[in-house]
């Protein structure tokens, strides 16, 4: 076999190709992983809030028996409708 320059030339044509190919496989993995970590991520944060708002309507209720009741009152009021709000919202597609 007699290896020639147009040899060469389309060889190394093909390992470009092959190349660019692996690269744009490669970046599209990366980026559906950085997908899967931000989501996994957001829902983190979205239990975290959860525990914080519960924790918030715990104390506000408390502080209304305790008879703190002006802005303690209107607070307890905004979180509850918030709550509400959400958990229908999740329900929502």
């Amino acid at each position: 076999m007699l290896i020639t320059w147009d040899t060469i030339i389309k060889a190394g044509s093909v390992i470009g190709a092959l190349a660019a190919i692996v690269g744009a496989l490669v970046a599209i993995y990366k980026l559906v992983e950085s997908i899967k970590e931000q989501k996994r991520v957001q829902a983190q944060m979205q239990a975290e809030l959860t525990i914080i708002c519960y924790g918030l309507k715990g104390a506000l209720e408390g502080l209304i028996e305790n008879g703190c009741n002006g802005p303690c009152k209107e607070a307890l009021d905004r979180l509850e409708k918030h709550l509400n709000k959400a958990a229908h919202d999740q329900n929502q597609p």
